[in-house]
């Protein structure tokens, strides 16, 4: 690298983590740059389970679920223990239960094989279920102080703007990444990758970058061209397709009939309310009660809708008060009384809830 860039570079990188120094966010799973000053490092573990929870929420979100996580098991032996339907009623609400799949996965691999202590390298933490390019180059920073370029979408948003990228997203990914990966040394790193998340979750922000108080505006390319908000590019997101469905709410007095979804696919090993397949296709009145999971009088209380990821659902709701045997037995049920069904998947939830208020 010529002179020039190393001097922007450090120039750069003095001028961030000065500012993170002084500007760190406090975090539940955080060691401030001071008590990192003194010598504190911080818990692999809860960097681990931090960067999990936050990789589809934010950080007000995540944080009263990592408190509780923490104080249920206060380490990956303790995670690695737990049964999978208490895991997956604990997670319910951070969404993408695949994810707690893998934690729990990830939990029993370090507590079976590596003895409760997690590996301290990117390659060795990549070999663990689950753990993917990002969470292990975060891990071994933040954790473990390696040189590790942890890049993640406040990240993304920093490089196009300190460099002008005028390739769109996501097709600019791997240059962004490669620019981060150019600012990366062994002085600091896990301070240094903190600095970057914090410098775009709080100034560099998505629609309205707060560039009066960026400390490095003055080698950003994208504000010394006068337009900052318009990066990074972005390409034209597809529609989300829609799908339909059928909720049933059956209820025998003052519980109500849950089932316990299969272990693989969205939603994969939850309690849920028991549904329809989710189509293409509405479904008619006919149709949804031809598929209810028992015969009865079921009623139409309307529809409530949610946005998964990658696809909006209308999901209509019926409900019905389970009368003697016929269809499935009470043993094809997880009877749960009303007030216990808080834990639900938020898509559930809104079902229930929705029939709670027409019942």
């Amino acid at each position: 690298m010529k002179a020039q860039s190393l001097s922007r570079r450090d120039a750069v990188r003095a001028a961030l983590l000065a500012w993170y120094d002084a500007q760190a966010r406090t975090l539940a799973w955080r060691v401030s740059p001071a008590d990192r000053r003194a010598g504190v490092r911080g818990d692999p573990y809860r960097v681990w389970l931090s960067e999990v929870m936050l990789q589809q929420t934010t950080v007000p979100h995540a944080t009263p679920y990592f408190l509780s996580f923490t104080q249920r098991w206060p380490t990956v032996s303790d995670l690695a223990a737990v049964e999978d339907g208490d895991l997956m009623a604990a997670w319910a609400g951070l969404g993408y239960y695949a994810r707690a799949r893998n934690l729990l996965a990830c939990a029993r691999a370090v507590a079976g094989e590596h003895g409760g202590v997690f590996p301290d390298t990117e390659e060795s933490l990549r070999a663990l279920p689950g753990v993917g390019a990002y969470t292990a180059a975060a891990v071994a920073a933040i954790a473990f102080d390696r040189a590790a370029n942890v890049v993640d979408g406040n990240v993304e948003r920093v490089m196009a703007r300190l460099f002008a990228v005028e390739a769109p997203m996501p097709d600019s990914k791997p240059e962004l990444k490669a620019l981060a990966g150019d600012l990366v040394t062994d002085d600091r790193p896990g301070d240094w990758a903190q600095a970057l998340m914090d410098l775009g979750a709080t100034v560099c922000k998505p629609k309205a970058p707060l560039c009066d108080r960026c400390p490095i505006s003055t080698w950003c390319a994208a504000y010394k061209g006068g337009a900052p908000e318009t990066y990074p590019r972005k390409t034209r997101k597809a529609d989300r397709p829609r799908r339909f469905g059928v909720a049933y709410v059956l209820t025998r007095g003052d519980e109500v009939a849950l089932v316990r979804r299969p272990p693989k696919g969205l939603l994969g090993g939850m309690l849920g309310l028991p549904t329809s397949d989710w189509r293409a296709t509405s479904w008619s009145d006919a149709e949804a009660v031809e598929v209810a999971p028992v015969a009865g009088a079921w009623r139409d209380l309307g529809a409530v809708e949610h946005v998964f990821t990658h696809f909006s659902l209308t999901l209509r709701v019926f409900a019905a008060a389970k009368e003697g045997n016929g269809g499935a037995s009470a043993g094809d049920f997880v009877w749960t009384p009303r007030e216990g069904l808080g834990a639900l998947p938020s898509v559930f939830l809104k079902a229930a809830l929705a029939a709670e208020r027409l019942l």
